[in-house]
């Protein structure tokens, strides 16, 4: 079955995460994505977590968000390779880049250059803060981001002070807007004929993923301070639990919820208890009620809580490391982690994240070794195996 993207062909700049994980979700669903990179190789393909992987410029970073993409290189320094670029844009759908603003321009290949070229190329711009505003040519990254948004000024405990998220969030949630804005340039294309730049700013898509803390203020005046692990219904009930040998973390939100919980555990006696009357009463009561919840949990171990409580009707969770919940039966009788065959033995990597009827998101082949493709890239663009030969003398690929 045709995947949604086929057909799409993609000449993708972008390093690092935020813009490979967009142009990533587009290779997934089918489009021809060509990566371009510089000929030594972008840094995360020697991330320093695998010394065997960063060797083989395949660290685990870096596959995980370059599978189905082909692999170019290019010397954008030398006019060879921008008559390369040009080219090639003639011919594609996106171009997909996330260097600090401006720098494309300066080799003669930013949006308007390539869209006098090519009138329906879209063009995606991933940067820290945008095209435009005061602070376009700083530089974004994910930390910055994090501490710059508000995410981490919510995120943590009022005793230990602020924390990161425990992954690049503002990264991969940037890198998904711009996938979305692609797909929604390509679809207003199909109606107007015309392509178009698309600004993506990491700045205003982690706000946009606020919306409601930034509602919160704007609408009712609350300012946001360090949660810890409680949610964001500010739920007694909906926070981290000590229980027999570690934690849960109980999402008990609702009235049945509650009633669903205290009688799994055993403490039917708090529901008419007046200090826990209703949730400004269990609030104002925290500590107390914290301390019977946890008496209780204490009998059993987390896992077996889990599924107590839930065949309860009171959603929770046990504590699962990543290692762990990617064979869990939810997980394995979904297919969400994809298995592929590679040289290396056989490998599993995150697919998509969303199913489709038909044509959905698939692994088709591994993140690709540096420059594996260009031959069959500038074979595509007419040039024969002497001027390929040339080409390399010349060090311009």
């Amino acid at each position: 079955m045709t995947r949604p993207f086929e057909g799409v062909k993609i000449l993708d700049f972008t390093q690092v995460l935020a813009g490979p994980y967009a142009s990533y979700q587009l290779a997934l669903l089918g489009a021809d994505v060509i990566k371009v990179e510089r000929r030594e190789g972008e840094d995360m393909r020697r991330t320093p977590l695998s010394r065997e992987w960063a060797e083989r410029g395949l660290a685990p970073a870096f596959q995980a968000v370059n599978g189905n993409k082909r692999s170019l290189t290019l010397d954008l320094q030398k006019p060879e390779a921008i008559a390369i670029v040009r080219k090639l844009a003639s011919q594609v759908d996106v171009v997909m880049e996330n260097f600090r603003p401006g720098v494309m321009d300066k080799l003669g290949i930013g949006y308007e250059a390539l869209s006098a070229i090519n009138p329906r190329l879209v063009y995606c711009a991933v940067s820290g803060f945008g095209q435009t505003g005061p602070d376009r040519l700083r530089p974004g990254y994910d930390g910055k981001m994090q501490a710059l948004s508000g995410i981490m000024a919510i995120t943590g405990h009022p005793e230990t002070g602020p924390t990161r998220a425990g992954f690049a969030v503002c990264d991969v949630l940037s890198g998904a807007t711009a996938a979305f804005g692609v797909s929604s340039a390509l679809y207003q294309r199909d109606r107007t004929g015309k392509g178009q730049l698309i600004d993506v700013s990491m700045l205003e898509a982690t706000l946009a993923f606020l919306s409601g803390q930034v509602a919160d203020w704007s609408v009712a005046g609350h300012r946001q301070t360090l949660s810890g692990n409680q949610a964001v219904s500010r739920r007694t009930t909906a926070n981290l639990f000590k229980c027999g040998d570690g934690h849960i973390l109980l999402a008990v939100n609702n009235e049945k919820q509650y009633r669903a919980l205290m009688s799994a555990l055993g403490r039917e006696d708090t529901l008419t208890d007046p200090r826990f009357a209703d949730w400004f009463a269990r609030n104002e009561n925290e500590p107390a009620l914290r301390a019977i919840i946890e008496e209780a949990l204490a009998k059993r171990p987390a896992r077996e809580w889990e599924t107590i409580l839930e065949d309860a009707g009171a959603p929770c969770a046990s504590i699962w490391k990543v290692e762990e919940v990617i064979d869990h039966p939810q997980v394995r009788a979904r297919g969400a982690i994809q298995e592929l065959d590679t040289p290396y033995g056989r490998l599993r990597f995150a697919g998509s994240g969303f199913k489709l009827a038909h044509g959905g998101g698939r692994l088709d082949r591994m993140a690709p070794e540096l420059g594996a493709d260009t031959d069959a890239v500038l074979g595509e663009l007419g040039f024969d195996a002497a001027e390929i030969v040339g080409l390399r003398a010349r060090e311009v690929v």
